[in-house]
């Protein structure tokens, strides 16, 4: 009986070593990550097919505006100043597209460090975690958003015609993250380019990362 307690007791132990190491190892990777990029986020004012094909609207002319100023950024402090630099005009632009459409809502803009889930942008996927976002909020803001990756410039990438090119990604990432980090969010080539099974990696990290620091 001794015997079975002792094995036990040395099972649990090498499990929580296992989970602590593990949940350090994610905390890493993420924050490793989000201080590389900036995202950018449009918010809806609601789930309603009017409010979320307008936020398209919003986001395509914010890009068309956005795109000769930021596709050739170099670091992510010249995207972030160019950003705030720019917030006004793009809310000016926002609000432009909402008024031709019909619509009288009011637009919020922010540059600030938020907590998102996991989210997937063409084949890269992201861990949750907090990042650096710009974010354009439409109305009350209670929508589904519209995301991508500012910096580097993935946004910008066929933008013409609303597609996500799998090289453009790959080379604009590699360029601000390591090979490990790379690997770690690309869909294409991490888990055999199963997106479902990088997603409850992710997800196993969130949980193991959520008991000790709950998102709320």
């Amino acid at each position: 009986m001794k015997k079975v307690l002792v094995i036990f007791i040395c099972i649990l132990g090498i499990f929580a070593l296992t989970n602590n190491r593990t949940k350090v190892s994610g905390d890493s990777v993420q924050e490793d990550i989000a201080s590389k990029i900036i995202r950018f986020h449009v918010i809806a004012n609601s789930d309603s097919k009017s409010d979320q094909a307008l936020k398209l609207k919003v986001r395509d002319k914010v890009l068309e505006y956005m795109q000769p100023k930021l596709k050739n950024s170099k670091s992510i402090d010249e995207s972030r100043e160019m950003i705030r630099k720019s917030n006004s005009e793009i809310i000016t632009i926002a609000e432009d597209v909402i008024k031709k459409n019909g619509y009288n809502y009011a637009v919020k803009t922010t540059l600030s460090n938020e907590n998102f889930p996991i989210k997937t942008y063409g084949n890269i996927t992201l861990p949750q975690g907090k990042y650096e976002a710009y974010r354009i909020i439409i109305g009350d803001g209670e929508g589904q958003n519209w995301w991508c990756v500012m910096f580097p410039p993935l946004c910008f990438v066929d933008i013409t015609k609303g597609e996500v090119s799998y090289k453009e990604t790959e080379k604009d990432m590699k360029k601000v993250l390591s090979p490990e980090e790379y690997k770690m969010i690309d869909n294409q080539i991490s888990n055999s380019g199963n997106k479902n099974s990088i997603k409850v990696k992710f997800k196993i990290l969130e949980l193991l990362k959520d008991k000790k620091n709950p998102v709320k």
